[in-house]
């Protein structure tokens, strides 16, 4: 088990720096002959711990950020709600081929992202000032961003990222802060679902349960410091792998 441990410490780093720890967690749960269900519902709980901390890590850049976190974290508890429950009425093949699609799009978005940003810039109606949590369709966007991070997960923060980098006018790592609190808010609510609902290996929540704090921590000393390009490089990376990795299997 020693091996799980190791693996919620990776996926707790990632998760924080980018978001996709659930393609180190998730297979590797598969390999030791979980059932996918109880995989899935195991990590999901086995993980929130690790969002939290890596939200924490980032409460410096979360200053200012209130009302925002506020008003798109409804987004993300809804999206988070309706995820789990989906997960639990849905067969695997519902989602199976939507998730590639949606993780290919955030990567491009990702990658465009200054182009895209300047483009809606130059487009905004000068006389309306823009809410500090974007307009209407960033809310509707972190939404269905947490209907699928409540299904499965994987890539969640690079879907935020890409949506909060265009829709926002903020710096990479303030949004990588506010990207970290709604994906653990998706996560914890997903969490509670399935604890009433579904059925869970705590052996396996508590071993990712603890390594993915101390990967929180870890993500969150490392993702800081990356410059704002390369930041957007790594996410492109580990988005692309996650794709790759839904395509290949």
């Amino acid at each position: 088990m020693t091996v799980v441990l190791l693996a919620g410490v990776a996926a707790g780093t990632i998760n924080t720096v980018v978001g996709s720890g659930t393609l180190v967690t998730f297979p590797t749960l598969l390999a030791f002959g979980v059932p996918p269900v109880t995989a899935n519902v195991s990590n999901n709980i086995g993980l929130f711990p690790g969002s939290v901390s890596g939200a924490v890590g980032y409460r410096r850049e979360l200053a200012g950020q209130r009302r925002r976190i506020l008003v798109l974290g409804s987004a993300s508890l809804l999206g988070g709600v309706a995820g789990a429950v989906l997960l639990l009425v849905l067969p695997d093949e519902a989602f199976r081929s939507v998730v590639p699609v949606l993780i290919g799009l955030g990567v491009v978005l990702v990658a465009l992202q200054p182009r895209i940003k300047t483009w809606v810039s130059a487009r905004a109606v000068p006389d309306r000032a823009t809410p500090a949590h974007g307009s209407w369709w960033v809310w509707v966007l972190v939404l269905l961003t947490g209907v699928y991070g409540g299904y499965f997960g994987a890539a969640q923060g690079v879907l935020l990222m890409a949506v909060l980098g265009i829709g926002l006018h903020e710096t990479m790592q303030r949004n990588n802060a506010a990207k970290n609190v709604l994906a653990a808010t998706v996560n914890g609510v997903a969490a509670v679902v399935f604890v009433v609902v579904a059925e869970v290996d705590w052996t396996i929540v508590a071993l990712l349960a603890a390594g993915s704090v101390v990967g929180g921590q870890i993500g969150a000393g490392v993702g800081r410091r990356l410059p704002p390009a390369l930041l957007r490089g790594v996410i492109i990376v580990v988005g692309t792998i996650a794709l790759v990795s839904f395509v290949l299997q």
